[in-house]
């Protein structure tokens, strides 16, 4: 007969590396160049400039035609489907272009930050992972601006302090679109003809889910644990 204390045991261990197993961090290196950022269920490119560092552009600042049509055209890990990020209403309903420093308007500051009125909102991609990913803080705070570039032992790369453009057109004008400046923390919109950065995303992950380690474990343990009742029972 099996030992059932040793049962116990085992099975305990198990759900213990189950546990830390399934967990995961906000972001994942997937490699070939490609984040997978968990919270917001998106593939960043690890380099923030590859318009420049792929040859496309030679400063990797783009007029928003260029910019649009540049990640629109990206083939990436066999994936095609890449985009500009972009930007919805901070409160999930509506936009709000009142200013505000508080995060409760769409543009502004600390727009989705740590302890702003609407704290988490994913309606702005690009703010998301400035303020709560990146932990980045407000122009209007001490130690300001684009500080952190890494998270989750992730690093991204070329991130420039500047204009980053969304995807998004703004509702009150035909010829503007929102931005993100990564120098400030502020969210706002510009002219499509001026200059801005790309960094390029695309909905969900770009892996497969395998097979946790756990279950594979669990399957090895239970076939060592046979063998031994077996032997026992000799």
């Amino acid at each position: 007969m099996m030992n059932k204390k040793r049962l116990r045991v085992v099975c305990s261990s198990l759900l213990i590396l189950g546990l830390s197993s399934t967990a995961q961090a906000a972001l994942v290196d997937r490699g070939n160049g490609m984040i997978y950022d968990s919270d917001q269920n998106l593939t960043w490119l690890q380099d923030a400039n590859y318009a420049r560092t792929s040859g496309y552009d030679a400063t990797g600042l783009m007029v928003w035609s260029a910019a649009a049509s540049w990640a629109a055209g990206l083939n990436v890990g066999g994936y095609t489907d890449w985009r500009l990020p972009t930007v919805g209403p901070v409160d999930g309903i509506a936009f709000d272009y009142d200013y505000s420093i508080a995060g409760d308007t769409d543009f502004g500051y600390n727009v989705s930050a740590p302890g702003s009125t609407y704290a988490g909102s994913q309606g702005s991609e690009l703010a998301y992972m400035f303020y709560n990913t990146l932990g980045n803080l407000a122009g209007n705070k001490a130690g300001y601006g684009l500080t952190n570039t890494s998270a989750d032992g992730v690093n991204f790369q070329n991130i420039h302090a500047d204009y980053y453009w969304s995807g998004t057109g703004y509702a009150s004008s035909t010829s503007a679109v929102w931005y993100f400046d990564t120098y400030n923390g502020v969210q706002a919109y510009a002219a499509k003809y001026v200059g801005g950065y790309s960094w390029a995303v695309r909905s969900g992950d770009v892996a497969p889910v395998p097979l946790p380690a756990a279950v594979w474990l669990f399957g090895t343990a239970l076939a060592g644990l046979g063998l031994f009742g077996r032997r026992r029972g000799h």
